[in-house]
């Protein structure tokens, strides 16, 4: 990937920075394309000096997209939000994203979606996603599509946010309890979006789902994370009657722990399908939750680091 330029939309987020700082360390030139780019300052050190830039775009809007991927060998797109008007950017940009990468002659597209994209889904977010899916290959055919479950590392914003939780309060309800996700790694997501690229040959007009190791319930999830931090909590479960109503009537309401189309979401498992071609195909052993998590939920511990004993007690 030695002096390639590689256009990521949406490259200053949490995944964009991990496959940002693999594709630089392998000798790529990135362009991270973000509508607004002052929250990818931080991905410019990741890079030697002139091998990282950022170019303002708005995937809604296409002649911002055409100028972000002129140029470029290929093509990366991250965008994704959990609430807002999902058909116009998982749907229509990213359509626009594909069709600009077609149109510029790039060699391969990595789309990153999500398990759960169906356009049967309970949720918006999930029909969108389908359908965003469906405007990527009747644009670029032999785009790589991904996707993965729940993505977790030090600056996620699902396993830290319920971290930050259970840490503040003594009593904790969860909602959709039974769900099941398989948490998966960041850094194993950034190694196959990268040899996605390499290898379009391989890889290419294909759909693999990325999961981690271990499938685990809403509730063991919380169970889990309490133990790591040592906060001893009581957690009660929310029927999902109630959590539907208390979601359909504040829901839409800014910090509103759970919107409808959320619920929806959780009333499905979020884990890889049968039969589905994962992380294997990319020859990657996914990594466990507990190898990681461990380090970066620290700093919820009452005394953070100064709270961790990590030699037996002398006498």
């Amino acid at each position: 990937m030695r002096d390639t330029l590689i256009t990521i939309f949406g490259g200053g987020g949490f995944l964009g920075r991990h496959i940002t700082q693999r594709l630089t360390a392998g000798g790529a030139r990135v362009r991270i394309a973000q509508r607004n780019i002052r929250i990818a300052q931080d991905v410019k050190p990741l890079g030697n000096l002139g091998q990282t830039q950022l170019v303002a775009a708005d995937i809604r809007k296409p002649e911002t997209v055409a100028r972000a991927v002129h140029g470029a060998d290929a093509v990366i797109n991250l965008v994704g939000i959990l609430k807002g008007d999902f058909d116009a950017f998982h749907h229509i940009g990213a359509a626009n994203v594909a069709q600009a990468a077609a149109a510029a002659g790039c060699a391969s597209l990595v789309h990153v979606s999500a398990i759960g994209a169906d356009a049967d889904s309970r949720s918006g977010y999930g029909r969108s996603k389908a359908d965003g899916e469906a405007a990527v290959r009747a644009a670029f055919p032999t785009a790589t599509i991904l996707r993965p479950s729940i993505v977790f590392g030090r600056e996620d914003q699902f396993v830290n946010r319920f971290a930050g939780l259970i840490a503040s309060l003594p009593v904790v309800p969860i909602i959709g309890g039974k769900a099941r996700f398989q948490p998966v790694y960041v850094d194993d997501v950034a190694e196959a979006v990268a040899k996605s690229l390499i290898d379009p040959a391989r890889f290419g007009g294909q759909t693999f789902e990325l999961g981690g190791p271990e499938t685990i319930s809403m509730a063991d999830l919380n169970q889990r994370i309490a133990k790591e931090i040592g906060a001893d909590r009581s957690f009660i479960a929310m029927p999902d009657s109630l959590s539907g109503l208390m979601a359909g009537l504040t829901g839409w309401l800014p910090g509103a722990p759970i919107t409808s189309d959320q619920w929806a979401m959780l009333q499905t498992d979020n884990v890889v399908a049968a039969g589905a071609s994962g992380f294997e195909a990319f020859g990657i052993t996914p990594t466990p939750m507990a190898a990681v998590i461990g380090d970066y939920l620290v700093r919820f511990r009452k005394h953070g680091r100064f709270g961790v004993r990590t030699k037996p007690k002398v006498g």
